[in-house]
């Protein structure tokens, strides 16, 4: 970890820290229903990612619980899905839909009560770009994910792209200002602070690449895209 990580923010009043609560959770609700394409790769991507007869997930992120309605789990996978978010209103409406899992409020950047290599997979879907804290949450990741047999698979968008910069003026941006009055440039300012090149170098040290997947354009470049989606397998570290 070097000194530009945790990357530090100036506090949210608390006008705008019930706006940040408030829309993420709108967002989740908005994306879904007019952005659907988007939505649809998002998850699929790591459904398709999943490797045969997992049983424990970890999904960090996991915001009002969109991505368990693409699932397809048995009732053993299902008591064995953990689902983590830090917002409370999120997890409150994840826990209402999807009561069968485990849905807790917790922060991936910190140690999370679980046993090393705990988990058959760990999704992080739209997660790792919003993290100031990014290399605890890679490290713990990496602690969490079984170094035989488990999977890291994440999905992040083109942030600074040309293409991800067009697409969000014309949905994120334009709700958020509709609904709030106000510009939309201080809460993604706050959001969206990690790169995918800064997202892979905090991953290489602990992850290897298997498998990638870009949309729309299905070619590895960042300028036409807007998301990337890529699983991993977790390395085996030389104690230090």
């Amino acid at each position: 970890m070097n000194d530009k990580w945790p990357k530090l923010f100036p506090p949210l009043t608390p006008a705008q820290a019930e706006i940040s609560d408030d829309f993420m959770k709108y967002w989740h609700e908005v994306l879904p229903k007019r952005y659907g394409i988007v939505d649809r790769f998002n998850h699929t991507y790591a459904v398709k990612a999943a490797p045969a007869n997992f049983s424990r997930t970890l999904e960090i992120g996991a915001g009002n619980g969109e991505h368990l309605k693409y699932e397809k789990l048995s009732a053993d996978q299902k008591v064995n899905y953990f689902a983590v978010d830090i917002r409370e209103n999120m997890v409150s409406e994840l826990r209402a839909q999807f009561p069968d899992v485990n849905a807790i409020v917790g922060d991936c950047q910190g140690v999370m009560s679980f046993e090393d290599d705990y988990f058959d997979r760990v999704l992080a879907i739209h997660v790792l770009e919003h993290l100031p804290n990014l290399p605890a949450a890679v490290k713990e990741m990496h602690r969490l994910c079984n170094k035989s047999r488990g999977v890291l698979s994440i999905v992040i968008p083109c942030e600074g792209s040309l293409a991800y910069s067009l697409a969000r003026k014309i949905s994120a941006q334009r709700v958020f200002e509709s609904r709030y009055k106000q510009s939309y440039r201080w809460l993604i300012e706050r959001e969206h602070i990690n790169l995918p090149r800064e997202i892979f170098e905090e991953l290489a040290p602990y992850f290897s690449p298997v498998s990638s997947s870009y949309f729309p354009i299905p070619v590895p470049l960042e300028f036409c895209n807007l998301c990337i989606g890529m699983t991993f397998t977790p390395k085996r570290l030389v104690a230090q």
